[in-house]
């Protein structure tokens, strides 16, 4: 009897992963038949989602970064509101404020945008320290306090910020615990084809076609979707060590600070995440390959004088990662 319901259970078990896989498939699709890019791309940018994570895009100007998260939001079928942030966004004008109701002899409270499923933090670098601070609850605790008062936030929640990397005049970078808070970093680059966005913008007779995409899912099939990668993912004690090496990275010479436990785990739940959207239940060393640059590089901080030749920390990462013996 015991053995028959561990066999149901199995069986359930394998319908819910073929079932979330289809999903996660036709998210995919969706996005490709909109955004012309590398589709490993929106793979990681998938996975990053479904590990509850949040993402940062870095990248030139006008290469599709608001464009694809309104995309996600209408694909996704989830609350979406972006913040554009400038120099004298205040923290109340993101996660809100009270307000005295003469009427009721009470305070009010007004929820400011960030009370959405998706966020793009637009240009994040823009606003000074203290407006950057005021994302740091909502990404770790999934919450805000407004003058004292704690409100959870609608879940899923996620943050997808994005800066430019090449105009610093007026920016404020982000600090290392605000870093250590992205999941991953990615730059989406640009498309292979021109002519093919070219193509596709006659076709759509508007430069955001985003609202014309079907929705595949919704707030309730994501959190599902988050709940089943936590369950049945497995990932074995070797790729674990595998994982744990990278803690090697903050014993380089040419590193100041190195990635956190934080990012450790990140890597971790990413692993994890990209496995499952390539539609496995159980980790293998490509996966671990595949994600640990996108989620340990923006961690490190480089000593002065290696950042001023423009070293990229992926550089640094990868020269890790080639003395890691890789589990078979």
């Amino acid at each position: 009897m015991d053995e028959a319901k561990i066999s149901e259970k199995d069986a359930n078990k394998t319908k819910n992963i073929e079932s979330n896989n289809e999903s996660v498939s036709e998210i995919l699709n969706e996005l490709a038949r909109y955004f012309v890019g590398d589709r490993k791309v929106l793979e990681k940018i998938v996975a990053a989602i479904l590990a509850s994570g949040h993402v940062l895009l870095q990248d030139d100007p006008g290469t599709g970064k608001t464009f694809l998260a309104k995309l996600l939001a209408q694909v996704l079928g989830i609350s979406y509101h972006r913040i554009q942030f400038t120099p004298d966004l205040l923290p109340s004008d993101i996660i809100g404020t009270k307000v005295w109701r003469q009427s009721k002899s009470e305070f009010e409270v007004i929820r400011g945008p960030i009370f959405a499923n998706l966020i793009l933090a637009d240009e994040i670098n823009r606003a000074p320290p203290k407006t950057q601070a005021a994302l740091l609850e909502a990404m770790e605790e999934r919450q805000v306090t407004i003058e004292g008062e704690t409100i959870k936030l609608p879940l899923p929640f996620i943050v997808i910020a994005t800066q430019n990397p090449i105009e610093f005049e007026g920016t404020y970078p982000l600090p290392e615990a605000q870093m250590d808070r992205f999941m991953v970093e990615l730059s989406l680059g640009h498309p292979q084809s021109e002519k093919e966005v070219l193509k596709r913008r006659l076709s759509w007779q508007k430069d955001d076609p985003s609202k014309e995409a079907s929705t595949v899912t919704n707030n309730s099939k994501i959190l599902e979707m988050q709940q089943s990668l936590e369950t049945e993912v497995k990932i074995s004690d070797e790729l674990l060590d595998y994982i744990s090496a990278f803690a090697e990275c903050r014993k380089d010479s040419r590193v100041l600070s190195g990635p956190s436990t934080r990012g450790l785990i990140s890597l971790l739940r990413m692993s994890r995440a990209f496995a499952y959207v390539q539609g496995r239940n159980y980790v293998i060393p490509d996966d671990v390959k595949a994600v640990y640059s996108i989620s340990l590089s923006h961690r490190l901080i480089l000593k002065p004088e290696f950042e001023m030749e423009n070293l990229n920390p992926s550089t640094i990462i990868d020269d890790v990662a080639k003395k890691i013996m890789v589990p078979k």
